[in-house]
């Protein structure tokens, strides 16, 4: 009975990650001023990626543009996702100066964006 206690303890432990262990997810979305061009918008991209690279505390990145057919998407065109080990890691990246230089790129070509940051499960 003890073993059977065991294994099962020992397998909801396994299976069910902490919180803490879990990563840290940020999820950006854009939409753009009307009156941005291509190349400004293009420049947003190239900028994020390399905020990307510039921020220790970023453990993955990926970007892509909005392709549903649904027509639900509120105007916003660009979806960015940066992951981190844990919330510490977007605690660094949030004032860090890479950071506000990319702001500094993207402010003028903005109408609005959705941050949306989550525990993975």
């Amino acid at each position: 009975m003890k073993t059977l206690l065991f294994l099962t303890t020992f397998i909801l432990l396994m299976t069910t990650a902490p919180a803490a262990d879990a990563p840290y997810r940020h999820v950006v979305l854009f939409k753009f001023k009307d009156s941005a061009t291509p190349e400004q918008v293009q420049g947003v991209e190239k900028a994020f990626i390399e905020l990307a690279k510039k921020v220790e505390t970023v453990k993955g990145f990926e970007w892509g543009n909005n392709v549903s057919p649904e027509g639900k998407n509120d105007g916003f065109t660009h979806c960015f996702l940066v992951t981190f080990a844990d919330k510490a890691g977007l605690d660094v990246y949030l004032p860090h100066p890479a950071h506000a230089e990319f702001v500094s790129v993207l402010k003028p070509t903005l109408d609005k964006v959705c941050v949306f940051d989550y525990v993975a499960k």
